[in-house]
């Protein structure tokens, strides 16, 4: 009697049966995906679709009110031996005068010799601004500012004994993104062949090494089309979401296809025809992957609940590429292997056998764990929560612009600049909104908030006030204290906020006021996070905990893979704080530690972290449930199913590890913590978890791992291996 075949089970079938359809069928949709999605561009999101709290509020009455502010450079004169009021210093100014007013893309120039009293002048008469904007919009300003690096450069050559040094949000950005896209191309230089290696050692032959590759290259870029599209309805940030496209296609690709190709070569190492190799195949590893997506997916969808749009995008783009590769793992995967037949061998390295064992290392190790699993199982958690411990201390906050390396030149101008000029680099903005901004009521409302502002010695000149042509807002902004993120910053915000403006605007009539800026933005975006992780976390892990009991029909191992996915998560979790947070980094691994994880890293972390944990515990309990359904008692279930799976979770994870700790080698600080993060999490999930924890655990808990009370009977199965036969597993031949 033919075997039932479940979803996955028939999607391979199906495959096989129809190669031609659906392998070109997928080639087309990839590439169609592509052309579409370049024909219609990608929709970028807006500042204000990224802005949390009142801070997000005061952006979009910015951009609703029409302000078009173009993008301002500060050239910072500096001498120790001079001051402003010498002929020296006052004549390196006017060449920079010169050269700067030559440019065809400035304008708004504005001297600290003409205006003596527009707060360009430090304190100590050493240092002086020259100020002026770039023309046209702000966000093609970089684009624009290299020859005005240039003519800046020149000035400082023809000036040595002055200090002459540009910087502004277009520099920045110019000079930070050569950096960052150096980065990335040694990066992409050493992953692709880094990554090919591995999957040589794991298959033993080119064929079957490069067909996980292929597969997930496709995926992200199938992905990255479609995402195209999608921002048409919902804005994205193309830079940071093409990056995270990339990084979680390649892993969950490869990772699927790894998962589908070992089973199918396994079970042709048994002695099954090809046919009966691959229907098996797709049945019990194709359904792990199904399984298995369905988890990435709701792990990604939580981030939908993150309340900033910035989650929003990042979580439909990896939802898009998780589901690209799993269904080209459930069709077209099974689709090339019927076609290739044993021809997946070819191109075989004889010193790398790639075949799998009963009785190799891994099952060694696991006959120690299972023999002593109460002091294994003690041990392991026993580290991870030590491990997890400094996570109670974490601190949050957006990286700054000194979070970047010191050997670039423009991060040791901006900390000139705000050594001379404190918090002019990073300003508060106030908005007003009213009927008319320009009524002698506003402007005598505007001197009392300079005059009060002034008073409480945290917050600074220059006071610029700009209206637009509607009259109907005003912006106004200002220095404030510390480094634009630090406790002086945020004390200073709080004095704006709640001591300043709100005396005022209670004399103004119709009026709405909001404070945005970096200090601003910050604080919003951290208390929004704070509020909303535990809103995400009870959604993963509530929807993981439905898909796991209908997977496997236990309510014990449902448990036990969310407690020991989120042990992992916290032991990544106390790690990444320890290195970062503390000088162990920067004594360490030369990491540039700045005090604090980036804000936007732990929930992230989390819903990536979890996904991919999950994704080998499915794999591995899956197998175990498939052997224990055959008749293995529940410890020879153990012990085979993780033996068996040992190599392909190896492979995955040390192709992770490797690539994610690329990652580190990356100069902003945010990607640091993410690819250290990433890596640790699947080094932990890979030994002590999958080798350890798994094992141990499950001996302690004996046939209890199966238990699901009455009342839940009802419940449909999801299970990988949809009424097994009750017959040994075949040994591997």
């Amino acid at each position: 009697m033919p075997e039932r075949l479940n979803l996955a089970g028939r999607a391979g079938r199906w495959s096989a049966a129809h190669w031609k359809t659906a392998a070109f069928g997928w080639l087309a949709f990839a590439v169609l995906a592509v052309v579409i999605g370049a024909a219609v561009g990608t929709r970028q999101m807006r500042d204000s679709d990224t802005a949390s709290g009142e801070a997000g509020r005061a952006e979009r009455i910015l951009e609703q009110s029409g302000f078009k502010i173009p993008a301002t450079e500060s050239v910072l004169v500096q001498s120790q031996s001079t001051t402003v009021d010498q002929q020296a210093f006052a004549a390196a100014v006017a060449n920079l005068l010169q050269a700067v007013s030559s440019q065809p893309n400035v304008t708004n120039i504005v001297s600290p010799i003409e205006r003596p009293h527009s707060g360009l002048v430090s304190r100590d008469r050493h240092s002086a601004l020259v100020q002026f904007d770039i023309k046209g919009d702000a966000q093609d300003a970089k684009d624009k500012v290299a020859p005005i690096l240039a003519a800046v450069d020149q000035v400082q050559a023809g000036n040595p004994s002055v200090l002459i040094q540009e910087f502004g949000e277009a520099s920045a950005n110019y000079v930070v993104g050569k950096r960052v896209d150096g980065d990335f191309a040694r990066a992409e230089k050493i992953s692709l062949p880094l990554t090919i290696g591995i999957l040589l050692v794991a298959f033993g032959s080119l064929v079957a090494a490069g067909l996980p590759v292929l597969l997930a290259f496709s995926a992200v870029l199938a992905a990255t089309g479609l995402n195209s599209m999608v921002s048409h309805a919902v804005p994205t940030d193309r830079q940071t979401l093409s990056s995270v496209i990339l990084m979680m296609g390649m892993a969950v690709g490869i990772d699927y296809s790894l998962f589908y190709l070992r089973r199918e070569r396994e079970e042709r190492y048994r002695g099954r025809s090809t046919h009966d190799a691959l229907l098996r195949t797709a049945r019990t590893s194709g359904q792990a992957v199904l399984v298995s997506g369905a988890t990435v997916l709701i792990a990604m969808a939580g981030m939908l609940l993150a309340g900033n749009r910035i989650f929003t995008t990042i979580g439909i783009g990896t939802m898009i590429v998780v589901f690209c590769a799993m269904v080209g793992s459930l069709t077209v995967l099974p689709a090339l292997l019927h076609r290739l037949g044993d021809n997946v061998d070819r191109g075989r390295i004889r010193i790398f056998s790639g075949q799998p064992r009963d009785d190799g290392a891994w099952s060694r190790i696991i006959a120690a764990v299972l023999r002593r699993p109460a002091l294994c199982a003690s041990l392991a958690a026993t580290f991870l929560l030590v491990c997890a411990l400094p996570a109670m201390t974490m601190h949050t906050k957006l990286p700054a612009f000194t979070d970047l390396p010191h050997d670039m030149k423009i991060v040791r101008t901006y900390e000139r600049i705000q050594r001379a000029f404190p918090g002019s680099q990073t300003p508060a903005v106030l908005v007003v909104r009213a009927n008319d901004v320009t009524t002698p009521q506003f402007r005598r409302a505007f001197e009392q908030f300079k005059t009060r502002a002034l008073a409480t010695g945290e917050l600074y000149p220059p006071f610029d006030v700009m209206v637009n042509r509607s009259h109907t807002v005003a912006r106004i902004d200002f220095a404030i204290a510390g480094n634009g993120d630090n406790a002086a910053s945020i004390d200073a915000l709080h004095t704006l906020r709640d001591t300043v403006i709100p005396p005022i605007a209670g004399t103004l009539p119709n009026v709405e006021t909001a404070v945005t800026g970096i200090t601003a933005g910050t604080y919003d975006f951290n208390q929004e996070m704070k509020a909303r992780l535990p809103v995400v976390f009870l959604f993963v892990l509530g929807l993981a905990f439905v898909l796991l009991l209908l997977t496997f029909r236990s309510l014990v191992i449902a448990v036990t893979a969310v407690a020991l996915n989120l042990l992992s998560v916290a032991a990544a979790y106390g790690i990444l704080v320890a290195v970062f947070q503390h000088p162990i980094g920067k004594d360490l691994f030369g990491f540039q530690a700045n005090g604090a994880i980036t804000s936007w890293l732990p929930l992230f972390l989390f819903v990536v972290l979890f996904g991919l944990s999950m994704d080998y515990h499915v794999f591995i309990l899956s197998r175990i449930k498939e052997l224990h359904d055959a008749g293995a008692s529940t410890d020879d279930a153990i012990r085979l199913a993780i033996t068996r799976t040992a190599g392909t979770v190896t492979s995955a994870a040390i192709i992770m590890v490797a690539v994610f700790g690329l990652f580190t080698t990356l100069s902003l600080i945010a990607l640091q913590q993410l690819g250290f993060g990433l890596a640790v999490a699947v080094l932990i999930d890979a030994t002590l978890i999958r080798a350890v924890l798994v094992p141990s655990v499950m001996k302690l808990l004996g046939d209890r791992n199966w238990y699901l009370p009455r009342q839940l009977e009802w419940l449909p199965s999801l299970s990988p291996e949809a009424e097994a036969p009750r017959t040994p597993a075949a040994p591997i031949a």
